[in-house]
């Protein structure tokens, strides 16, 4: 596995931890389809959380939320889409958030939850 794949695998373990200390369910993680892949699905509420986790060691190339572009958030809106046509039920209600996590090889761990980023 390449660096950057353990780096955000690494991420994902973090975020789906730092979720589930602030009240949040974990559904699924790394849920994919044809077209992609949603890092996190988890629930709050009577809410579906789909989850989009980006994760850099440094904020020397820009912070990870940097990454989320629109084009990626409506790929996202359509992914949860797709989730939810493959999971019957009541999905009512969903959001989508996004998980930035700043990882250093040694060093503090940080965190940042943005809740309806779409």
């Amino acid at each position: 596995m390449a660096a950057k794949d353990e780096l955000g695998r690494r991420g994902e373990v973090i975020a789906a931890r730092y979720l589930e200390g602030v009240g949040l369910r974990i559904v699924e993680r790394n849920w994919r389809c044809a077209q992609g892949e949603i890092d996190l699905v988890a629930g709050e509420g009577d809410e579906l959380v789909f989850v989009e986790v980006k994760t850099r060691s440094s904020v020397a190339f820009g912070h990870p939320l940097e990454a989320i572009t629109t084009q990626k958030l409506a790929r996202l809106r359509r992914l949860a889409a797709a989730w939810c046509a493959a999971h019957p039920g009541n999905h009512d209600r969903i959001r989508i958030d996004a998980v930035a996590v700043i990882a250093p090889a040694a060093g503090p761990i940080a965190v940042e939850h943005l809740r309806r980023v779409f």
